[in-house]
């Protein structure tokens, strides 16, 4: 067979390095760069806010489970 990536990209008809700044420029143009600047700032908000929501209120991390000897109310000193 003896295809490299490169040859496997070009059959799979993927951009390459030109095609993407000219897909970028287009972008670009149709939706201006106020407006990708704004989603970016959103996306990036977005992501925070998840991260938060995971940690828990406050950033606080959630306790760890107790000790088994210490839930069952034995002592294990004699």
């Amino acid at each position: 067979m003896g295809a490299t990536n490169g040859g496997l990209i070009a059959m799979l008809g993927l951009p390459g390095g030109w095609e993407w700044l000219i897909i970028l420029l287009i972008i670009v143009l149709l939706f201006g760069g106020a407006k990708i600047a704004g989603v970016g700032k959103s996306t990036g908000k977005a992501i925070r806010e998840f991260k938060e929501e995971l940690s828990g209120p406050d950033g606080a991390k959630p306790a760890p489970a107790p000790d088994a000897d210490a839930t069952s109310g034995q002592s294990t000193t004699n």
